[in-house]
């Protein structure tokens, strides 16, 4: 049996502003700072035998106020990013519409298949990335059986996972919560994943919640 703690990185300014980051490198706010630093507080008491993140820097922040913490050192792997929303990427959501008339009708019809324009890179399907993400975290808990992680990713990781638990569809609408920074507790048993405890916000004076459809 594995545990992991589950976590999305601590707020940004695009956060804040309802911008699409996506694979673009955005780092952490002040407030993200700050939760990464209650996050850290808050795990201080749990045995954690590894930490891993995403190598976006506003994970990999987030996930090194825990590492120092613990005393533990930080691995980073690509698979944990986001999802690549291609020509999307820096967009305000409000503006994705008056841009992307078509793409933007099958983001919000939550199309599993539909691929976005290109932007700087070329945009992941929802399939093809809850497939990576799930897949991301599982061999990561199946890699280190017996031991507890903190995995620190993204908030469309964070969806991937829970539905990939609960057997939820990826083109269900989201009803549950991914803020920042809040702890996400799951096990992993060598076959399938289960969710202990879910948004965890108590360390946190606010957290703001993933954005999507």
């Amino acid at each position: 049996m594995t545990e992991i703690f589950l976590i999305r990185h601590g707020e940004t300014a695009w956060n804040a502003e309802r911008r699409l980051q996506g694979h673009l490198d955005i780092p952490l706010n002040e407030e993200g700072l700050r939760q990464a630093e209650a996050l850290a507080q808050a795990l201080a008491g749990e045995t954690v035998d590894m930490i891993i993140s995403s190598d976006l820097s506003r994970a990999a922040s987030t996930a090194r106020a825990v590492a120092e913490r613990h005393g533990l050192p930080l691995q980073t792997d690509a698979s944990l990013r986001e999802r690549c929303f291609g020509a999307f990427e820096g967009l305000l959501y409000d503006e994705l519409e008056g841009h992307f008339p078509e793409a933007h009708a099958q983001w919000r019809a939550r199309d599993p298949h539909a691929r976005y324009p290109d932007g700087e890179r070329r945009a992941e399907t929802f399939a093809e990335f809850a497939q990576r993400a799930v897949d991301a975290v599982c061999r990561i808990a199946e890699m280190n059986r017996g031991k507890r992680i903190v995995i620190v990713s993204h908030g469309g990781v964070l969806d991937a996972v829970y539905r990939a638990a609960h057997g939820i569809d990826i083109t269900a609408p989201r009803d549950f919560a991914v803020l920042n920074a809040s702890i996400n507790h799951i096990q992993w048993n060598g076959e399938q994943l289960k969710v202990l405890r879910w948004s965890d916000n108590a360390h946190l004076a606010v957290a703001l919640d993933e954005l999507g459809n």
